[in-house]
């Protein structure tokens, strides 16, 4: 019998996950929407040295998943 002691990944973890891929010469912002719901209240958007200035996500419900919004449509970049 196998035993999986795996953990799922708290907000503290993913947040360390997605901060430790991005290149420290990447500007990060991260912004909380003034009067949205709290369901959609976080935007993000990384700063690509030589790059245009990357679009603002989509509304995201949390902080980390507006960071890794926008990693996602960065990381295109390193390719």
């Amino acid at each position: 019998m196998s035993h999986n002691y795996a953990t799922p990944l708290t907000p503290e973890k993913r947040l360390a996950r997605v901060l430790s891929r991005i290149p420290a010469p990447w500007g990060i912002s991260i912004e909380r929407l003034p009067g949205a719901p709290d369901t959609e209240c976080w935007h993000a958007r990384l700063d690509v040295p030589g790059q245009p200035p990357q679009d603002w996500t989509a509304p995201a419900p949390t902080m980390v998943e507006a960071l890794e919004q926008a990693w996602r449509q960065a990381r295109t970049l390193l390719a």
